[in-house]
């Protein structure tokens, strides 16, 4: 396929984050909108401009796998908060590559935490329906996804690498998806036994963004552990749009520790404030910090900021520029999946232009 040809693309959902990306999508010169699956019936037959509050855009909602087929796409893109497996695996038999921001990186999670429904490892289930379909499955994202890939390139000047550490620290109000937290056990008393279970289980895909790293690195890891600190709410908090108790989860720190002959080498660290009002409380950074260690060491922030017209202090921008930083990556790798080998494929996978973003359509024009 020639690089000016567009990649014919079919969306899964519209909620905070998939709405961002029908924007995004309009403006990006490798990709060309073709359906909208919806999970929602109200949704179903309205054009996927107007679901997301923008203009029409010619593409009417769809709600079963069998109009994904129909419309013969070469990609899916799904932004749904949890995945779907047997979408995934309908639409990979069928030929159709499939990028996802939902709960993937490796795989080592979902077999982990989330057994697929026939027993067995749903890295297996996927990686069968590539290959009968001869088509490719990637996941990506920010965090995990390109905060990582940051990672790997900050070592590339780096001799005798001891330690590196990758870092998120922000405030997450600004993601209005109440499943998410409620499944991580934010609201719930800090002193809940199931909270740290649940911190675990819902957020171990960060172990496998440890792993992606570790496998760029050549490193063998003996383990990767799991660490966790938990902030009490000190007062009620009501968010509009979650309410968070005294006493209650409000805040933490989880760690996700690569370990080597009990020593720790490749980390990637969670530091999420709800609210700063909790016990203990962070320092939140709002950004992206890679620390390595080793001949020189290198301290590196990855900053985001809003772009013209856009402030911060109104939420419905902050929560956009949230979005966008998660999708970007998915969109921008699009066509370097298509592109790839048919099965499972992760970042170490990809070359470098799949972490590449794209100049607005005007200035491409213009040259």
């Amino acid at each position: 396929m020639s690089r000016t040809t567009p990649i014919r693309l079919f969306q899964v959902a519209t909620g905070n984050l998939g709405s961002e990306m029908i924007g995004r999508i309009q403006r990006h010169p490798d990709l060309e909108l073709v359906g909208l699956h919806c999970y929602t019936a109200d949704k179903i037959g309205r054009d996927a401009g107007e679901i997301v509050g923008l203009d029409p855009v010619g593409v009417l909602a769809t709600g079963t796998v069998e109009e994904i087929l129909a419309a013969r796409p070469d990609v899916l893109t799904f932004h749904g908060v949890f995945p779907d497996e047997d979408l995934y695996v309908a639409v990979l038999e069928a030929g159709i590559d499939v990028v996802t921001t939902a709960d993937w990186i490796t795989g080592f999670h979902r077999d982990a935490n989330h057994p697929h429904p026939s027993g067995r490892r749903v890295s297996e289930v996927i990686e069968d329906a590539c290959q009968r379909g001869g088509s490719t499955f990637y996941g990506t994202g920010m965090n995990p996804g390109v905060n990582q890939v940051l990672g790997i390139v900050c070592t590339s000047d780096v001799a005798d690498i001891t330690n590196v550490t990758t870092i998120e620290s922000v405030d997450v109000s600004c993601h209005h998806s109440a499943d998410t937290w409620r499944e991580v056990g934010y609201g719930r008393p800090v002193d809940d036994p199931a909270l740290p279970g649940m911190l675990r289980k819902y957020t171990e895909v960060f172990a496998d963004s440890v792993q992606l790293q570790a496998d760029a690195f050549g490193l063998e890891l003996d383990e990767v552990r799991f660490e966790a600190e938990l902030g009490a709410c000190t007062k009620d908090v009501d968010l509009g749009w979650y309410h968070l108790p005294e006493g209650s989860l409000g805040g933490s720190y989880v760690k996700y520790v690569g370990v080597v002959d009990g020593v720790a080498r490749v980390e990637t660290h969670l530091e999420w404030q709800m609210t700063p009002f909790t016990d203990p409380s962070w320092d939140i950074k709002g950004c992206y910090v890679t620390q390595v260690t080793g001949d020189p060491q290198v301290y590196n922030k990855h900053m985001i900021f809003p772009g013209p017209g856009n402030d911060l202090s109104r939420p419905e921008d902050f929560a956009s520029l949230a979005m966008t930083v998660t999708g970007m990556p998915a969109l921008h790798a699009v066509r370097a999946v298509h592109e790839a080998r048919p099965g499972i494929v992760t970042s170490a996978d990809l070359p470098l232009r799949a972490f590449a973003g794209r100049f607005a359509r005007e200035v491409r024009q213009r040259a």
